[in-house]
């Protein structure tokens, strides 16, 4: 592959176009069913675009905001405006008018794109503050008027307008450079106010060559992507995205977590990406489904999942009966959990959050290879990722192909390469912060390299829970064991400088309405959560979280939160890391009242 030929993502994608010209390429659900455009067509779209672009004044390295949904004419809009020279800046669909001021004002944007009048409104608003936006193109007509100083254009207008100028495209393209940024992508906010990380084309292309020098062990052919994650976020806009298209890869996407099982049977994709927490979700549905069957059913499902931990725990026990049976249940439960993933996956790939041991572990037993990796937005994202041949689901994975890794004093991990951003746009006090001078990436993340050359994270430097004795806790750590138990689906612990932990938690909405009836309550909880009765029924949940944990882990007491942490009540990110700033705001009082 031409990973370091290749001098731009436009360049790349031009040529993988030429070489699959008549090969589906995207596809999307339209009146109940997938329907797709090729590689050819679509390259003739993003050159109308980029043409069109260009006649609305839009030139080398203005930033265009791109605001919508995963759909084919967000791929289209993301390369036209690469295309044309301009950086484009992805931006979440659950922003405010507030979020997109901030970005919009953060890059001094020219022109903005939005996919549907639904989620024009803050952005037309946030686009009359800003002072710089004088374009905004939408992707569907609209009777919307637009504010004074601001031109309103139609995707379909922008094309003809590009039909109409000679098609120079291919020599803008040639002038841009490995080192040009390519998009802004912003942080997701986890702590506080995003950043805009400026990524090069050249550092999503090293990052491609990693997941094309991982991938390759499964025997790259003619690869199926099923795409969930928010391209707007840069794991997804790397690996669901630019690395496909270099390999001619087809992408569908899906319609939601709602409706992604059947998805999958549609689809039947080959490679998967997700977020852990989505596993998580996958996990707690069919051990779901798994109590409501009980029976033989159940052993038999228990007994896969045995088997699997004892061949990856202690294989040097796995006998000869273990052999014989485990080769009964890869037919009996195995070939049929497959089946429900279409049939064909080769992997499942995890990423953008630290992947629970017994759930990896729960999809190695069940015949889903899961690998998980490891990475952030400032390194296009992926530093590291576990290989098909050297699994160890406890890291991270060794570093992808030309990746230099290194521990620092204090056991952050600090990465070298041209993945590395080239800084957080207009901000450079915070750029030093996190690059030294001999171009080393600081992480936040604490770990160490294991002795098969493995990366193990245990926490975030600046999560880190440093109790009044002066111990350090992973947070995440004891989240992901609360959140295995069925009765909990949602969780963050609190307790820095204080002498024991305590919890958030979000339980489980069966729980909740078989524990209601059972106690003549309404299954509101808003009301349960205020309620004592219902508070002790966690004690003896807890015993059972605690019995896995060190005696500096255990969590004495919780806290029942008000409403599960969604994205829309901005208590998580889109891509489902739970925001923790804005759950100590809104719980802190709560939380601390439990040390009185």
């Amino acid at each position: 592959m031409k990973y370091m030929e290749w001098t731009s993502l436009p360049a790349m994608f031009f040529d993988s176009a030429a070489k699959h010209k008549d090969r589906p390429f995207l596809w999307a659900k339209k009146s109940g069913s997938y329907k797709g455009r090729s590689y050819g067509k679509s390259a003739e779209q993003v050159s109308l675009l980029a043409r069109g672009l260009e006649d609305c004044g839009i030139g080398f390295g203005d930033r265009v905001v791109l605001v919508s949904e995963n759909r084919p004419e967000w791929v289209i809009a993301d390369f036209a405006i690469m295309a044309s020279g301009a950086i484009s800046v992805p931006a979440y669909i659950t922003n405010t008018a507030e979020d997109h001021l901030h970005i919009l004002t953060n890059v001094t944007a020219r022109a903005a794109i939005v996919s549907t009048a639904r989620l024009l409104p803050p952005l037309l608003e946030a686009a009359r503050k800003s002072g710089s936006v004088n374009i905004i193109i939408t992707m569907e007509a609209t009777d919307a008027e637009a504010p004074e100083g601001i031109t309103l254009l139609t995707l379909d207008e922008v094309l003809k307008r590009g039909a109409r100028r000679p098609d120079l495209v291919s020599d803008r393209v040639r002038r841009i450079k490995r080192a040009d940024t390519a998009c802004i992508i912003h942080t997701s906010g986890t702590g506080g106010v995003p950043k805009g990380v400026t990524l090069s084309h050249g550092s999503i292309l090293f990052n491609c060559l990693g997941a094309y020098d991982l991938l390759l062990e499964f025997g790259l052919d003619h690869e199926v992507f099923l795409s969930f994650l928010p391209l707007s976020h840069s794991y997804e806009h790397t690996a669901g995205l630019a690395f496909p298209i270099s390999i001619g890869a087809e992408i569908y996407y899906a319609e939601g977590i709602e409706k992604l099982a059947g998805n999958m049977l549609e689809v039947r994709p080959t490679i998967m990406t997700a977020v852990p927490r989505l596993y998580e979700t996958m996990r707690a549905r069919i051990m779901r489904g798994l109590e409501q069957g009980g029976g033989a059913k159940k052993a038999l499902f228990n007994k896969t999942l045995d088997l699997g931990r004892k061949k990856y725990e202690t294989p040097e026990k796995f006998n000869a009966l273990d052999k014989l049976t485990d080769r009964l249940v890869d037919k009996l439960v195995r070939d049929k959990v497959r089946g429900r993933f279409g049939g064909r996956l080769k992997t499942l790939v995890s990423g953008g959050g630290p992947l629970n041991y017994d759930v990896g572990l729960f999809f190695t037993s069940l015949g889903l290879t899961i690998l998980q990796g490891y990475g952030q937005t400032e390194s296009a994202p992926v530093i590291s990722c576990n290989r098909p041949g050297s699994l160890r689901i406890e890291t991270v994975g060794p570093p992808v192909k030309d990746v230099k890794v290194q521990i620092a004093r204090d056991g952050e991990i600090l990465v070298q390469g041209e993945l590395v951003m080239k800084g957080y746009w207009n901000d450079p006090d915070a750029t030093k912060d996190v690059i030294d001078e001999n171009g080393w990436l600081h992480t936040g993340d604490v770990g160490h390299i294991d002795h098969n050359g493995h990366i193990v994270i245990t926490d975030r430097k600046k999560d880190i829970i440093v109790n009044s004795g002066g111990d350090n806790i992973s947070p995440q750590r004891v989240e992901g064991i609360l959140s295995l138990e069925p009765e909990i689906v949602q969780c963050m612990v609190h307790g820095d400088k204080r002498p024991y932990l305590v919890a958030l938690i979000v339980p489980d909405d069966d729980f909740i309405t078989s524990w209601a009836a059972d106690n003549n309550k309404i299954a509101d909880l808003a009301t349960l959560a205020h309620d004592d009765a219902f508070q002790k029924a966690f004690t003896p949940i807890l015993s059972r979280v605690n019995e896995r944990l060190s005696s500096i882990e255990r969590v004495r007491k919780v806290v029942i939160a008000d409403e599960p942490f969604t994205v829309d009540n901005e208590q998580m990110t889109p891509t489902m890391k739970v925001r923790r700033h804005i759950l100590k705001q809104i719980y802190g009082k709560r939380l601390e009242s439990l040390y009185s």
